[in-house]
């Protein structure tokens, strides 16, 4: 047999490869519905099937879970001590014996294959044609600890975990009114994730919400590892740089979000939350900016805007400078370089891409390896690279300003994913300084420009309150003006509450 029969023969379809579902009732017999459970959970070892006989039972009873998702001391102290105390049986119920916080009804063997791969204890009752699925949730959980990619200086240090839940619980504590809602949903043929999304009922937009619900129904998918995963899957343009959607660790980022009118989606096992729909700017826009003074903040943001520029267009200025419009640069400095390059055997192209290509390097190795040996490759590395390479005469040492200036320009930008982007645009940008010079450089802005104006997150435009013009979002845009100037609710998030506040402006001795 060929190889590529081998292949045609082993290619199955979505539909044969899902596992089949166990969507048939309870029987009242406990032994059918324990050969029943044997036979869905074939291979697993941590399966705890306990049979015990109760005076306050009819007949026998079996508790069923998986040992490492469990809390063992809920189930010994709130399950089986209430059922084994010799005591009569009188008008008492099973639901008035049980103790624990959450007692549900399962009638088919699918829902109790889902409850107990959910961490849920599920208990057969001679007799009885359905379950008891009692919460015992007990699962492996991290503490909570400061955020990893979004430090602060003066916000709280409260990050999210993987559980759901408790990320869930974590913003109620921000917001703890009534309308914020929650609706859940469950993606995955294999393995089942539960995905929330969190909004404010009197203020979310209804189409803005009902976009993002028919997204989520739509994915079929084995399962949702992480955020990222579900991100890729919902956004408007896939082949797009550029995050259509936020990605945060902060509890108080996404309050902060989900006041504005927007979005949030809590995805079970990851500690990243997923904040929709997002414009250009937001990405730009840190915690940090609404603790210290407006003057600052202000000042910051600029700071992060020019920062933008100068990570994507410099080396790519430089190439187009040196190879094509050296008549621009001051004769004085034109000297300097020309020196600098003299033992240089590269063109600048060449010359860039290997600098950033090695810059690139240290990053990704400093970023896998283990902080302190992290921390040292990239302080050392870079010093002992750079210093190298200019005395072989591979690269000038006026490229080596260029890219720890573009280096250190792109940390300056507070999101990760809008970093990552300015990344590739900047290799992109150096190959049409390196064709066209200038006129390469101002093509490729025209183009990046164009592309930010028709872009999208969730049917809103991607480059508001800039394109189209929100004169009233430009508060909160370029500078941040003083907090109580910001009444109304950003006209991008198309809330339907628009005021957020009163005149809260301060009357003192300023006035």
């Amino acid at each position: 047999m060929t190889m590529r029969g081998w292949l045609r023969r082993k290619r199955v379809s979505a539909k044969d490869r899902i596992q089949p579902s166990h969507a048939h009732p309870i029987s009242d017999s406990l032994g059918e519905n324990i050969s029943e459970l044997e036979r869905i959970f074939t291979l697993t070892p941590d399966l705890v099937i306990r049979t015990f006989e109760s005076s306050m039972l009819e007949g026998s009873a079996a508790i069923v879970y998986l040992t490492g998702l469990v809390d063992k001391n809920s189930i010994n102290n709130n399950v089986l001590r209430p059922m084994l105390a010799q005591r009569d049986r009188g008008k008492a119920g099973i639901l008035d014996l049980l103790s624990v916080g959450d007692v549900s009804i399962a009638r088919d063997f699918r829902t109790v294959e889902k409850e107990i791969f959910d961490g849920s204890c599920v208990m057969f009752v001679e007799g009885r044609n359905e379950a008891f699925v009692l919460d015992t949730h007990g699962w492996p959980q991290r503490a909570i600890e400061d955020p990893q990619l979004e430090a602060s200086l003066k916000g709280a240090h409260q990050g999210f975990v993987e559980t759901g839940m408790q990320n869930i619980a974590l913003i109620r504590r921000y917001l703890p009114n009534r309308e914020l809602k929650i609706k859940e949903f469950w993606i995955g043929d294999r393995g089942a994730t539960r995905v929330s999304i969190l909004f404010l009922q009197d203020v979310a937009h209804p189409e803005v919400l009902q976009e993002m619900e028919d997204r989520i129904k739509q994915i079929k998918i084995d399962s949702i590892l992480n955020t990222g995963e579900l991100a890729e899957l919902i956004e408007d343009n896939p082949f797009s740089p550029f995050p259509q959607l936020m990605m945060t660790e902060r509890p108080d980022s996404v309050a902060s979000h989900i006041l504005q009118g927007k979005i949030a989606v809590v995805v079970d096992r990851s500690p990243s939350v997923l904040i929709g729909p997002a414009t250009f700017s937001s990405f730009f826009q840190n915690v940090d900016d609404y603790s210290t003074r407006w003057l600052v903040s202000s000042f910051i943001r600029l700071l992060r805007g020019l920062a933008f520029i100068i990570a994507t267009f410099l080396p790519a200025l430089y190439i187009a400078l040196i190879s094509f419009n050296y008549e621009v640069i001051p004769l004085d400095l034109i000297l300097s370089v020309g020196e600098s390059r003299e033992r240089v055997p590269f063109p600048p192209l060449l010359e860039a891409m290997l600098m950033e290509l090695t810059l690139e390097m240290l990053r990704e190795a400093g970023v896998r390896l283990p902080t302190p040996i992290g921390q040292t490759v990239g302080i050392v590395g870079g010093i002992v690279i750079g210093q190298a390479v200019v005395q072989a005469g591979i690269v000038s040492n006026i490229m080596v300003i260029v890219v720890a200036f573009t280096a250190i320009s792109s940390f300056i930008i507070p999101n990760y994913d809008m970093g990552s982007a300015v990344r590739l645009l900047r290799f992109l940008m150096m190959g049409l300084a390196a064709l066209f010079g200038i006129v390469g450089i101002i093509v490729g802005l025209m183009g990046l420009i164009a592309h930010l104006i028709q872009l999208e997150s969730l049917g809103v435009p991607y480059g508001s309150p800039l394109a189209p013009a929100r004169f009233s979002d430009w508060k909160d845009f370029f500078i941040r003006l003083p907090f109580w100037t910001m009444r109304d609710r950003p006209v991008s998030t198309r809330a339907i509450q628009a005021r957020r506040q009163g005149d809260n402006r301060p009357r003192g001795d300023g006035e």
